[in-house]
């Protein structure tokens, strides 16, 4: 079954070339657009798309405040890709609390955006790689938390933890099953369980907090990939 995606942009030009995009792919298809952000919780509504792009400067209601409204008054909520050409850190941390599943520049490839509309819709969350290693040197410069957010990690089993630290590190299921020589199916239900632990919605807050407690520290570590499966 195909994909169902909102674009929303205030841009004609910009809404079109997304659309003829995303429809040249079996797998998706656009079933509504709206040029801001009231508009796009109103088609949401109605179209019940289970992706939206969602700019982040439009008139009337921004990105973030649009994505914070639907994940919040939208059941089932969709899955929300922001996308923006401002690569500043404020939107980035804006947009996770928000609760976007992902945050994409306007300018990555094709190829990028298709597949952050599959990751996301399959339940996953993604942060372009450029975007990660600012997340990740934003954290290493800010103060790490109290010894009770530490304390957080203190229901994981070791493996849990191991398998936490190597999807800080950007690697997908395959390559971390591959590492730690165990079946993808097994690191499928690690995964799954340290999220429901941790009470976290997906990766991209499981590399929030490994970077907040200290349990991961940059250096040496694989650039992380743009997939979250």
């Amino acid at each position: 079954m195909s994909v169902r995606v909102l674009i929303a942009d205030d841009q004609a030009l910009v809404r079109s070339g997304f659309r003829k995009l995303l429809e040249a792919e079996s797998d998706l298809a656009v079933v509504a657009e709206a040029a801001d952000g009231l508009e796009a919780i109103e088609k949401t509504r109605l179209y019940r798309p289970e992706v939206v792009l969602m700019d982040i400067r439009m008139p009337r209601l921004d990105g973030l405040q649009a994505t914070t409204r639907l994940l919040a008054l939208t059941i089932p909520p969709p899955r929300v890709v922001m996308l923006t050409t401002y690569d500043l850190d404020e939107y980035i941390f804006d947009a996770l609390k928000a609760g976007a599943s992902g945050f994409l520049l306007k300018d990555s490839p094709a190829e990028e955006l298709i597949s952050a509309i599959r990751v996301v819709a399959s339940g996953e969350a993604l942060l372009a790689p450029a975007v990660t290693r600012r997340l990740i040197e934003a954290f290493v410069s800010a103060p790490r938390l109290s010894a009770g957010a530490e304390r957080r990690l203190d229901g994981l089993t070791p493996r849990e933890k191991e398998v936490l630290q190597i999807v800080a590190r950007g690697l997908s299921n395959a390559e971390i099953a591959a590492e730690l020589h165990l079946g993808e199916a097994t690191v499928k239900t690690h995964v799954g369980n340290l999220l429901m632990k941790l009470e976290l919605r997906d990766r991209v807050q499981a590399v929030v907090l490994a970077y907040e407690c200290g349990l991961v520290k940059p250096g040496g570590a694989p650039e992380p990939r743009l997939a979250g499966s």
